[in-house]
């Protein structure tokens, strides 16, 4: 789903108009961005949170010529869904015996 879809849905759901639901999304993505920026940690609560983690310092090799590549500690955003929202996904998508869902079985 892309954001042009994520108003659509809105708009249908909501009745908005469309420019209105666009600004409402452009300023929530706004807002956790400059939340994470500032290194602040959101919970929206049903659906996940949003954090920044540091991701430490290491060495890696280029896999081309695999010469060592220094790779310095940086900040990275991570997000972790809900239980709620986790239970949703799984109840939404079936597996059977433990394949993934439209996963072709042997029946014979």
């Amino acid at each position: 789903m892309t954001k042009a879809d994520l108003v659509d849905h809105v708009t249908a759901a909501t009745g908005l108009t469309k420019r209105d639901v666009a600004i409402v999304v452009d300023r929530f993505i706004d807002a956790v961005s400059e939340a994470l920026a500032a290194g602040s940690h959101i919970e929206i609560r049903g659906f996940g949170s949003f954090k920044v983690k540091s991701r430490r310092a290491r060495v890696a090799r280029n896999p081309r010529t695999g010469a060592t590549v220094e790779v310095p500690e940086k900040l990275v955003p991570y997000f972790k869904v809900s239980k709620e929202l986790k239970k949703v996904v799984e109840d939404s998508n079936p597996a059977i015996d433990g394949e993934p869902a439209g996963t072709p079985t042997d029946a014979s």
